[in-house]
């Protein structure tokens, strides 16, 4: 029928292989109410996986879009998720899942309080997770109120840490603890990249500065920028703040009753689910054919192979979780984020278009070499990028395709048009960084509430931190990854030196990729 062929194409992608033969042999009132059920089901699944605004408002455009905000940036970092990892890979799917277990139960209880406080968790990475507080909601309070806010929500978060302070384990008694910082400023947040693959990303120097206050925070407490401090009402906050170094930790000396539980309750972000009222094969196409319109926005903020395994997997509504030897890089994209400056908006757009080229161009550069671009994050300079190789289908050519694509991306920032701030062309430049080994993959945060796809582990955390230690367009390697490309004409590895990184007991021999 020709209702069926309009929107066969967006079936393709978002209905299973089966569900969508079933209904072209079978365009029956009984297959249609199956695809209409898997397509409600899908549905809620991808509100779930992107950010508050996202949801409620897709980009049904194919234009980029961006607008500033004013608001309050809150960061966290989690510490002693490797010796967790160690203590649960040797026990396989059973330590799998023990680990998605524990790491949901904290997630689980950080989402609840920032839900609680007003936060709009804008995305996991990793271990870790960003949340905003935007001054529109406490407007009429003024920015006290926003900051305030946040900090409560950091103090109830580091108490609930207590909970994962003595973890039973094959290798004995292990914690979680967490870093968390604080920092308020304008910044732009932007849908970029093409309609096939979207990402939502925060760009300006106070998202900068928001992460390197976590970075500069202390294990336990709620660290506050300078920034922070100086918008808070001595007068009007019973807050008591010590010193660290260009920041302020926060001492907790506050009763329960005057922390309290919450301080605002948002309402649910799942749409109310649709009903089928006709059951006719014109009622059904035509209910179909709405689901398929709000689901392919939503859909573009995942990669493709992220977004089918969903596709796959939505009936059990769960993905198992795994440890997949794969190769993992990061890609720190250096010139555009931090250029973005409230004092010159005139340049904003200039800039977002650029920084929307970049991902797009480094998404099919990745996609091409069959990797996945899981996300966008955050440095405490640039942008990163954390990509994957092999995650979701064992492949011993994981580190090699890695590497053709890290070479393919050096050249595509290369050569990008820089756009003009402040009148003048900006420097746009990388540093990459690349391990091969064990990672968990999992769908991480609350199992029927907001969640992501990711992967964590010993190998991503090394991957950023030899990204951190390259120099401009540089690409650094483990020896995991030296060993596994071999002997390989088209590459040359040069031995860089021993490294001490974070997290390693012994320095680490690290390489330096040639093209």
């Amino acid at each position: 029928m020709a209702e069926l062929e309009s929107i066969e194409r967006s079936l393709r992608d978002l209905v299973p292989a089966d569900l969508y033969a079933a209904l072209w042999v079978d365009p029956s009132p009984k297959t249609m109410v199956k695809v209409f059920d898997h397509l409600r089901t899908l549905q809620h699944i991808l509100i779930d996986y992107v950010p508050r605004d996202v949801a409620q408002q897709p980009p049904f455009s194919p234009q980029i879009r961006h607008r500033w905000h004013r608001g309050t940036l809150l960061f966290t970092d989690l510490a002693g998720f490797t010796p967790l990892f160690a203590a649960n890979a040797a026990s396989g799917r059973a330590g799998a899942e023990t680990l998605l277990a524990l790491i949901n139960a904290y997630f689980a209880q950080m989402v609840e309080l920032v839900s609680k406080a007003g936060g709009n968790l804008l995305e996991f990475t990793g271990d870790a997770m960003l949340v905003q507080f935007r001054h529109e909601a406490y407007q009429s309070e003024g920015d006290h109120a926003e900051i305030m806010q946040a900090i409560y929500a950091g103090l109830r978060m580091q108490r609930a840490m207590e909970n994962f302070a003595a973890i039973e384990t094959a290798q004995g008694c292990l914690s979680l603890r967490m870093r968390l910082g604080i920092h308020p400023g304008q910044f732009v947040a932007a849908d970029i990249g093409t309609p096939l693959r979207r990402a939502h990303v925060l760009l300006g120097q106070p998202v900068l500065v928001a992460k390197r206050t976590e970075g500069a925070g202390v294990v336990g407490r709620v660290c506050l920028s300078q920034a922070g401090r100086d918008r808070l009402q001595p007068t009007a906050h019973p807050l008591h703040l010590e010193p660290n170094g260009d920041s302020w930790l926060v001492v907790d000396d506050l009763s329960a009753e005057a922390l309290g539980e919450y301080d605002l309750t948002l309402s649910r972000r799942r749409p109310a689910s649709s009903v089928l009222f006709d059951r006719s094969v014109p009622g059904l196409l035509s209910e179909i054919q709405t689901s398929l319109a709000t689901l392919e926005p939503l859909a573009s903020y995942l990669p493709r192979p992220v977004l089918q395994l969903l596709v796959n997997t939505a009936a059990a509504r769960r993905i198992p979780p795994a440890f997949p030897t794969a190769a993992v890089a990061f890609v720190n994209l250096i010139g555009l984020p931090e250029a973005v400056d409230a004092a010159y908006p005139d340049d904003t757009d200039g800039i977002v278009a650029c920084f929307s080229q970049a991902f797009a161009l480094i998404n099919g550069a990745v996609e091409r070499r069959r990797g996945i671009l899981q996300k966008v994050t955050y440095h405490s300079v640039g942008s990163e990028l954390l990509i994957h190789f092999g995650v979701l289908a064992p492949d011993p050519e994981a580190p090699l395709r890695a590497v053709e694509a890290l070479v393919a991306i050096r050249t595509l920032i290369n050569q990008l048009r820089s756009p003009l701030s402040q009148g003048q062309p900006l420097a746009i430049t990388c540093r990459m960084g690349l391990t091969y080994g064990p990672v968990f993959a999992a769908e991480i945060g609350e199992p029927r509430g907001r969640r992501e796809f990711n992967v964590l582990g010993d190998t991503v955390n090394t991957a950023a931190r030899l990204m951190g230690r390259a120099s401009p367009n540089q690409i650094l390697l483990d020896a995991a990854t030296r060993q596994a490309l071999g002997p390989n004409p088209d590459y040359r590895c040069n031995f860089f030196g021993e490294l001490c990184l974070k997290g390693k007991a012994a320095p680490q021999p690290i390489y330096s990729l040639e093209a």
